[in-house]
């Protein structure tokens, strides 16, 4: 079933495997790509324009991020991927070094369906932009990625909701095999890795057999996508409980696409996932929501109008450092540019020290005692909380 490409762009090591006990099956890696080194688990800030919302480049490095997401539908919109080819590329771009993965705009432009059509040469759909026509087939969406020039471009799919029927998910999941077979012979740039999408739904059998496909093609990283939507978390585990046995000795990293709450975070690595992303972090420090341990701070909250202290005694970010509660809670009040660069500062930092303790858990060979106590410094933080919150 394996098919995985003997050497690449995308160097994949696991360096602390999972215990032979069965008791996890987490496991510390290493992703060495042309602009940096990924140490994994890792979880990706989505920098949807070129930008993650209201940072610097430096702002997101200094969080602690050693790789970010940009989306290829919006960027294909505006500005326009030969621009950014013209200009030099993603990173000269948007001023950042290390590495980019872009997703293939399957997820978008599948969303905008209800205005185009769906068939097996591909997506028409109007912009959300101006409501003009265009056309994704994996060819294109291969073009616009290799002309954005990210490190990792992933192959174009059709995401489904989790919930839809069956005839519905097994549909996407074959057009997305035939479109996986189509993005492999459409990408030539040899200096960029290439990801491949499992598919499947809520349904074993169906995510048993997208797993088997995909891996036996030569992608060189594997993603597991349409969950991290509408279903719940235990559907999601019973999802990956199918996905990563069938990988077991697979030696390619994997990525789920979408997950991005410290507690889903930590459930997910549990069952053996190297990657993420997500907008949440960025989403709910927008809407007045600063991650802690063991829960949240909400700056709409009366009481934060006359605390003195930090949002978080221990944490490096330049909120925590500089500011208090008082001060980001009369920002958010006044509408205040400022707050949003902020609070997000704070909930990359978070997520992306959860990340860190929990690669130093997994290599200590400590993670499954050390759960308890990383799930209490998640706390009740899901994607559940972000629902129906605006953009």
């Amino acid at each position: 079933m394996n098919a995985a490409p003997t050497d690449g762009p995308a160097r994949f090591s696991v360096l602390t495997p999972p215990p032979a006990d069965g008791s996890t099956w987490a496991r510390r890696g290493r992703l060495e790509l042309p602009h940096g080194v990924v140490e994994t688990p890792q979880f990706m800030p989505v920098g949807t324009n070129a930008s993650v919302k209201a940072l610097s480049p430096q702002d997101v490095r200094d969080a602690g991020a050693s790789i970010i997401l940009a989306n290829t539908y919006h960027l294909y919109l505006r500005p326009g991927h030969e621009r950014i080819e013209r200009l030099g590329g993603l990173h000269r771009f948007m001023d950042w070094d290390r590495p980019i993965l872009t997703d293939s705009g399957g997820f978008q432009v599948v969303s905008l369906s209800h205005l185009g059509v769906i068939n097996d040469e591909g997506v028409t759909f109007r912009s959300h932009l101006d409501g003009s026509l265009h056309r994704f087939t994996p060819e294109h969406a291969m073009r616009v990625q290799e002309a954005l020039g990210p490190d990792i471009a992933v192959a174009f799919d059709q995401p489904v909701n989790p919930s839809s029927a069956r005839p519905v998910v097994a549909e996407a999941t074959e057009r997305t095999h035939r479109w996986a077979e189509r993005s492999l012979r459409a990408h030539t740039r040899p200096d960029q890795a290439l990801f491949g999408v499992i598919q499947g739904g809520l349904e074993p059998d169906l995510r048993a057999q997208s797993t088997r496909f995909i891996a036996g093609l030569p992608f060189d990283g594997i993603n597991i996508g349409g969950l991290a939507g509408d279903e719940t978390p235990e559907q999601r585990a019973d999802a990956l409980r199918v996905v990563v046995p069938l990988l077991e000795g697979d030696p390619r990293p994997r990525y789920l696409m979408g997950l991005g709450s410290p507690a889903d975070l930590l459930d997910a690595v549990h069952l053996g996932v190297d990657l993420f992303d997500s907008v949440l972090p960025a989403r709910v420090a927008r809407n007045g929501q600063l991650w802690i341990p063991g829960g949240r701070l909400n700056l709409k909250n009366s009481a934060m109008q006359d605390d003195p202290r930090p949002v978080q005694e221990d944490c490096p970010c330049i909120a925590c450092q500089h500011f208090s509660r008082a001060y980001l809670a009369h920002l958010f009040r006044a509408r205040e540019l400022l707050v949003y660069r902020l609070a997000t500062c704070h909930n990359l930092t978070f997520t992306l020290d959860f990340m860190d303790r929990i690669r130093r858990a997994v290599e200590a060979g400590s993670f499954p005692e050390a759960m308890p106590q990383l799930r209490l410094r998640a706390g009740r933080v899901s994607g559940d909380e972000a629902a129906g919150m605006p953009a």
